[in-house]
């Protein structure tokens, strides 16, 4: 049993019956012995009725080791349903890539929103994971919050497989159905000028139909600025709120041009609390963003 396999079976265990257990690992030898597709279909589905929907209750030491065996997994919001749902994706024979890739494909297909949730949760984990990053961008085209959130939020694989298009796409998505930026793995790695762009128009739509823009939007932007860029940054500055104020001096001490430094020498408290510490991306009050919808 992989190490993985080894962490979710523990939780599992502080989490559900012996009974429910058992049957849990019943099905995954099943599985991992090669049983018909069948027998794995069946208990995927029947996860819930076997092990409940309850919340995984899960430690901090819990979360470390998560993160120790994949870096940017975070199971801390995940049911019971959803990890014996990966469990038994994780025993599926996967020797033969393109077969393990089949079954993959045909459980996606059918899955219901719930049974989704689980399976874009569980890609970081899979193995094979250069061949799911297709799977991962049909996630970011669902229509369902729910499960666009499964793959964009506390999720190492896009981050690690999508290429440009794919990532910039899930940012903005993320934006736009509101779900919160700081949550994507990988967000300031994978900041591009592309995606900067993208950001600074939809800040533009935003503003020319009177409505509010994420303080998060300047996150990504603020390497890449260039002249327009400073000159959005300058509005902010102008017209924002102290969060959307302290967002804007974040991105304006991002950036190397002379320009951005110059504006925000014009407010200095912000400057010092950036030059101390005190104001960081990872320290932003989140809890104060609003929701841009």
């Amino acid at each position: 049993m992989s190490n993985v396999k080894k962490l979710i079976y523990y939780w599992l265990s502080q989490s559900v019956s012996s009974t429910a257990l058992a049957w849990l690992e019943q099905k995954q030898t099943e599985i991992a012995e090669g049983a018909p597709e069948r027998i794995f279909f069946t208990a995927f589905s029947a996860v819930p009725r076997y092990l409940g929907k309850e919340n995984l209750q899960l430690t901090s030491q819990d979360l470390s080791k998560a993160e120790d065996l994949v870096p940017g997994w975070f199971p801390g919001d995940w049911t019971v349903d959803q990890a014996g749902r990966t469990f038994l994706l994780l025993a599926l024979p996967h020797d033969r890539s393109e077969n393990y890739v089949r079954s993959l494909d045909k459980v996606f297909s059918s899955a219901d929103m719930r049974e989704l949730v689980a399976l874009y949760q569980s890609l970081p984990l899979l193995p094979h994971p250069e061949l799911h990053s297709q799977r991962a961008a049909e996630g970011i085209r669902s229509n369902m919050v729910n499960v666009f959130n499964a793959i964009a939020l506390h999720n190492p694989y896009p981050a690690d497989y999508l290429d440009n298009i794919a990532w910039n796409q899930m940012v903005l998505k993320a934006l736009f159905v509101g779900s919160p930026m700081h949550l994507i793995y990988g967000l300031d790695r994978r900041a591009n000028p592309e995606l900067a762009r993208m950001l600074v128009n939809y800040a533009h739509e935003r503003w020319a139909a009177k409505r509010p823009v994420s303080p998060e939007l300047w996150r990504p932007v603020g390497k890449f600025a260039d002249s327009e860029i400073i000159a959005d940054l300058a509005k902010v500055f102008a017209d924002g709120d102290m969060i959307e104020k302290q967002a804007a001096a974040l991105a304006c001490a991002e950036s190397s041009l002379p320009a951005a430094q110059e504006l925000l020498s014009l407010y200095p408290q912000l400057l010092s609390a950036i030059q101390k510490g005190e104001l960081t991306w990872s320290n932003f009050n989140r809890n104060r963003l609003p929701v841009c919808k």
